[in-house]
């Protein structure tokens, strides 16, 4: 099924000028997550497409947005305080355009931890919760968490939506964490999953992996109400 994809701008940080974003928005829809992209892709992506896609199939909408270095076509990104700010703003874009819906903001690793960065330094208006689409917990091969302290000061739930075969959240690692976080953390393992969501053939379930994301996200949702 196809969604209208609106396209706009809005300002990242005064500094670094406009981002585009996209947004879908199915009819009746009461929840809005805000979605950002991977460390090397943008808001088309075919990853994220899919996650917008299967949340529309489910009356959840989305708003996707570049950050500044992915708007300029990639190379280094630029310091975490940009990101940062980016987040905020493309929540508050994010809310102008639909303000009729209660808002999550999250996305595909380094966005996801960037909104939780964001949310730890303050809360961020509007934002209901936050959602990690395969939380970067370390890089590939040199586990660790410090990536993770800062989560303890998140004041909003959250919801790990992570891959059992993911190198960059090993299990062993991952679940102490969230455990450790308490009620606050929600965590769900997609079966064979890797860090960009493929399977394997002996998957435990014929649910199809972002169907499977997009049901869950919708059941958690219903514990925030």
């Amino acid at each position: 099924m196809s969604y209208e994809a609106i396209e706009s701008k809005f300002i990242a940080t005064p500094e670094k000028g406009e981002v585009s974003s996209i947004l879908i928005h199915p009819d009746g829809a009461k929840w809005l997550l805000v979605l950002g992209h991977g460390s090397g892709t943008t808001m088309r992506h075919s990853t994220l497409q899919t996650i917008a896609e299967r949340l529309a199939d489910i009356g959840i909408a989305t708003f996707r947005y570049q950050f500044p270095y992915m708007e300029r076509g990639g190379g280094g990104r630029e310091a975490q305080a940009v990101a940062l700010a980016t987040v905020r703003s493309a929540v508050a874009a994010a809310h102008e355009a639909a303000d009729d819906v209660s808002i999550l903001v999250g996305g595909h690793s380094y966005s996801g931890r960037m909104s939780s960065l964001t949310a730890a330094e303050a809360p961020i208006e509007h934002v209901r919760g936050l959602v990690f689409f395969a939380f970067p917990l370390h890089p590939s091969g040199r586990e660790g968490t410090e990536r993770a302290e800062h989560l303890d000061d998140v004041t909003v739930p959250m919801l790990f939506l992570s891959g059992t075969r993911d190198k960059l959240a090993v299990l062993d690692l991952l679940e102490p964490v969230c455990e450790n976080l308490g009620d606050t953390a929600t965590l769900h393992l997609l079966d064979t999953a890797d860090h960009g969501f493929k399977v394997l053939k002996r998957r435990k379930t014929e649910e199809d992996v972002f169907v499977e994301m997009a049901r869950v996200l919708s059941e958690w949702i219903e514990t925030l109400d």
